[in-house]
């Protein structure tokens, strides 16, 4: 039986820290991910790719600001969908070169993808969401006075970032294209950079400010398509607890109660680890049966066994 896999790919991985971001660079970096995605393809995997877009839209939304004296600013949710069109199209090339080279008649096909949120939701009162490149203390502070609306800070040690409201992602509107596509071999991608963020009111749509994990919506869109496995891809080939010290330690396998337990002693930053551990629980405890997080030059030796962390239900 064909194996559903749904693999979430942060947006650093794209962009990778220390890069400027030209569209060379991106598109190199995408075509280095998707040589392992492409061998699972032609194993008999079907798949949903899920993208991250935390530099891209960080970066779109300061071109618009430093032009907004020649162009209208744009809000934050078509930029999401700017980016989702953008990286859509870097992956769709570089998978079909990919198969061109490998002889593999693939199919993939990119889905924008609308996510539906509470405008109610905490979130919008305290934003946590890193969007943008790293700066240090000093350019944070310039860019904070320079832009008093925007919101940075501190992110796991790496510099500052800006950071938007991120509500919990309710339904995509979009999993029955999703499914169907599935079903007729199509590598699909969707869900990009945690998809575009709209609330209901009444009978009808509007987009919201803000950009939903894209980790919290691959849980979703696994349940949606039946997954057999969600992979969160991320920038190290474990889990680790106590990330960066001395005592660092990789954890190999994981159930639920401990990976629970870890989450409340503080082991999984926010804005880095907590969000993939928390999409994982979330996953799980909707019917999900297993989640892997590795990187993605792991990624096929995981699947084997041989790397990764896997977190599991104590029933299975």
């Amino acid at each position: 039986m064909e194996k559903t896999l749904v693999i979430a790919i942060g947006g650093n991985a794209i962009l990778k820290e220390g890069q400027r971001g030209t569209a060379e660079e991106q598109y190199e970096n995408v075509r280095t991910c998707v040589g392992p995605i492409v061998e699972l393809y032609q194993q008999g995997y079907r798949i949903v790719l899920v993208h991250g877009n935390g530099p891209q839209v960080g970066n779109i939304l300061l071109q618009a600001e430093s032009a907004s004296d020649l162009v209208a600013p744009q809000p934050i949710d078509l930029c999401g969908a700017q980016t989702q069109g953008q990286m859509g199209y870097m992956i769709q090339r570089a998978m079909h070169n990919c198969f061109m080279e490998k002889n593999v008649p693939g199919k993939i096909t990119s889905v924008v993808t609308q996510v539906v949120v509470d405008r109610e939701d905490p979130a919008f009162r305290e934003p946590t969401k890193p969007i943008g490149p790293f700066y240090t203390r000093e350019r944070a502070e310039q860019l904070q006075k320079e832009h008093p609306e925007a919101v940075f800070k501190e992110d796991s040690g790496r510099g500052w970032r800006r950071v938007v409201a991120s509500p919990r992602p309710i339904r995509i509107i979009e999993k029955e294209s999703v499914n169907a596509l599935l079903d007729q071999g199509h590598i699909v991608v969707t869900g990009g950079g945690g998809g575009i963020p709209i609330a209901q009111e009444g009978n009808r749509y509007t987009g919201v400010e803000a950009v939903v994990d894209k980790d919290l919506v691959s849980a979703i869109i696994a349940r949606d398509v039946r997954a057999d496995q969600l992979v969160i891809l991320t920038g190290v080939d474990q889990v680790y607890v106590d990330f960066g010290k001395p005592t660092q330690r990789p954890i190999e396998r994981m159930s639920v109660a401990q990976a629970r337990a870890y989450l409340e002693e503080g082991q999984f930053p926010p804005g880095s680890m907590k969000p993939k551990i928390e999409a994982a629980l979330g996953y799980l405890a909707q019917g999900g049966r297993e989640v892997l997080i590795t990187s993605i030059e792991m990624l096929p030796r995981a699947l084997e066994g041989k790397s990764g962390t896997v977190i599991f239900r104590e029933e299975d």
